[in-house]
């Protein structure tokens, strides 16, 4: 778990003691290309942390289609936010992209960790900062650019999601038909 070790260093200070402790409160998960975390209906228990792989987060619309509204690669957490404070039903899915090895933890011990760890409050927080900023940046672009400018800028922001991400869920997430993502890609290409 070194990696999770050095993504808390870049936020807080903590000692090897600690880290043990800490990572304590956590359950490891592997899990496979498409499996399920949490499902629509289900209450948000838990939130996820991706040491590796990839995972999204989805619902289904009122077509029946699926439309992915986050993903979460390596060092990235990912949970439905709302109903997990809540501890209620949630709205959306979470899914394994690819096989994936996942930190996991509920709201229980959360809880308790961040009694026995105060300076985890700090992470937690400066987490959701950086979380809350780039949800209002991409509302922000959702409304200022083109569809052309949008998938620009995200390929040009996360080239490796372009590389490692299937492209109907690259569609989904910006709001496009694949088909219409294939002619934006074709005529950037010409």
């Amino acid at each position: 778990m070194e990696t999770f070790k050095q993504h808390l260093d870049k936020f807080i200070s903590i000692n090897d003691e600690e880290f043990a402790s800490v990572i304590s409160y956590f359950q490891i998960l592997e899990v496979k290309k498409k499996n399920d975390l949490m499902r629509d209906g289900e209450i948000c228990r838990s939130m996820f942390f991706v040491v590796k792989g990839c995972l999204r987060k989805f619902f289904i619309n009122e077509k029946g289609i699926e439309q992915t509204t986050e993903f979460a690669i390596e060092n990235w957490w990912i949970t439905d936010t709302f109903a997990y404070e809540r501890q209620i039903k949630s709205d959306f899915c979470i899914q394994a992209v690819e096989k994936s090895i996942i930190l996991k933890i509920d709201f229980q011990s959360q809880e308790a960790l961040l009694e026995k760890h105060p300076v985890m409050e700090r992470y937690f927080r400066m987490v959701y900062q950086r979380a809350y900023a780039a949800a209002e940046r991409r509302i922000r672009y959702l409304y200022e650019f083109s569809r052309e400018e949008l998938y620009l800028h995200f390929s040009t922001q996360y080239p490796w999601f372009i590389q490692r991400i299937p492209q109907y869920l690259i569609a989904s997430f910006l709001g496009f038909t694949p088909e219409y993502l294939s002619e934006i890609r074709a005529k950037l290409r010409s």
